[in-house]
C-alpha cells in the first residue's frame, strides 16, 4: 500500500523561523530595549525609520512592534502575547490595522495619496492603525512630498514604520520627523547559533564548520544565511559538511587556497596557470573567487597579527597557521592591496 503524498504546505526556513517576539530578535539588543521602554513609558512616536543592510531585522522589528502596540494581553516584559486576535492577524498577514506596503512597487504619488485618503479612518479593532513601508527610499520625490504633510500632523491613532537599506536616499525632511534606528550586521557567532537551533529543530546532522561557512557567506545577513541553509539542505542528504556546501553552492574549496600556499612555498609558478584553468573550466565567478582569496589572506594576516577572535575553522587552522611563515606581513599586505585593486577594476567594467 503506497503512502499518501505529503500535502502539507512547505514554508521556507526564513519565514518559518522568523522572530515573533522581541526576545527572538538577534543582534539588535539596544534597539529592542529602546522599543520596549517606549511601550513601558508610553512614549510612542508617530514615525520610526529602521535602517540597515538586508536580512538584519528591519521589517521584523516593525512587525513585532506593531503587534505589541495593538496587543490586548501585553506581557509583563512588554512582549506581544501572540495569542490574541490582533497578534494572530498580524502574524498571519491579514490584519486590517497593520498595512504593509512595498515602496519599490508602490512608489508613486498616487499610492501615497491613497494612504492620505484612508488615514483618517479609525482602526478596525486595534488601538492604532500602522503603516509599514518597506524600501521607503524607492519612493519618488513627489511621493515623499505628499507624505510629508501627513508626517507633520498625523492623526493620534496612526503610526508609520519605514524600513530602508539606503537611508541616504530618504529626504532629510522625512528623516527629521522619524525616530531613526540603525541595525547592525548580525555577528557570525549569532548566525551560527541560530542555524544550530534550526538544525536541531529539523533533526539535521551537521559539522559545526559547515554552519560557520554558511554564516561567513551570509555577510551579516541572517535571512541570507537561512536561505543558504535551506538551499544546501535540499541539495544534500545525510550529514551536512563543508565539502557538500562547497559543491552545492559552486564555491572554491579551501583546499585550493592551501594548494596555492604550498605552490608559493615551493616556487611552483606553473600552479598559477593550473589554477586559472581550473577556475575557468568550472565556471566559477571570478569576482567571487578574488573575494574568497582576499578572505584567505585576511585570515592569514589576522593570524600573523595574533588576533584570536578571527581564527578560521579548526580543520583549516593548521594550514593557515603554516601559511603565516610562507608570507611575510609585508607580502600579505601587498597581495591584499593587489586583490582589492583587481576587484575594483572588475566592478567598474
Amino acid at each position: 500500500m503506497t503512502s499518501a503524498p505529503n500535502t502539507e504546505k512547505y514554508q521556507v526556513i526564513a519565514r518559518k523561523y522568523r522572530p515573533q517576539t522581541f526576545a527572538d530578535v538577534m543582534g539588535q539588543e539596544a534597539i529592542v530595549t529602546t522599543l520596549k521602554n517606549t511601550l513601558r513609558f508610553n512614549r510612542i512616536a508617530h514615525a520610526y525609520l529602521f535602517c540597515g543592510c538586508r536580512g538584519t531585522g528591519k521589517t521584523t522589528l516593525a512587525r513585532v512592534f506593531s503587534k505589541a502596540l495593538n496587543c490586548r494581553n501585553l506581557t509583563n516584559d512588554y512582549e506581544p502575547c501572540n495569542n490574541c486576535q490582533s497578534c494572530l492577524e498580524v502574524s498571519q498577514g491579514r490584519s486590517l490595522d497593520v498595512i504593509e506596503i512595498d515602496g519599490a512597487s508602490h512608489r508613486g504619488i498616487d499610492d501615497i495619496r491613497q494612504i492620505n485618503e484612508t488615514i483618517g479612518y479609525a482602526p478596525s479593532s486595534g488601538k492604532y492603525k500602522i503603516y509599514i513601508i518597506d524600501e521607503v527610499h524607492m519612493l519618488t520625490k513627489e511621493a515623499f512630498n505628499a507624505l510629508l504633510k501627513t508626517l507633520e500632523e498625523p492623526p493620534p491613532n496612526v503610526k508609520f514604520f519605514f524600513a530602508t537599506t539606503e537611508p541616504h536616499k530618504v529626504l532629510q525632511t522625512i528623516m527629521s520627523r522619524c525616530q531613526r534606528f540603525d541595525l547592525s550586521r548580525i555577528t557570525l557567532s549569532l548566525i551560527q547559533e541560530k542555524l544550530e537551533k534550526i538544525g536541531k529543530d529539523l533533526n539535521l546532522e551537521y559539522e559545526p564548520e559547515a554552519l560557520q561557512l554558511i554564516a561567513r557567506l551570509s555577510d551579516g545577513s541572517l535571512r541570507d544565511a537561512e536561505s543558504l541553509f535551506d538551499q544546501v539542505i535540499c541539495y544534500n542528504e545525510g550529514k551536512l559538511t563543508t565539502e557538500k556546501i562547497t559543491t552545492s553552492l559552486g564555491l572554491v574549496s579551501a583546499s585550493t587556497f592551501f594548494d596555492l600556499d604550498q605552490a608559493v612555498e615551493e616556487q611552483d609558478l606553473s600552479y598559477a596557470f593550473i589554477l586559472a584553468e581550473k577556475i575557468f573550466s568550472s565556471g566559477k565567478d571570478l569576482s567571487y573567487f578574488l573575494d574568497s582569496l582576499m578572505e584567505h589572506f585576511r585570515t592569514i594576516l589576522s593570524l600573523q597579527l595574533g588576533q584570536p577572535h578571527l581564527l578560521p575553522p579548526l580543520q583549516a587552522k593548521k594550514y593557515q597557521l603554516a601559511a603565516t611563515v610562507i608570507y611575510t606581513q609585508e607580502n600579505t599586505l601587498y597581495i591584499l592591496d593587489y586583490l582589492l585593486e583587481w576587484l575594483q577594476q572588475i566592478s567598474k567594467s
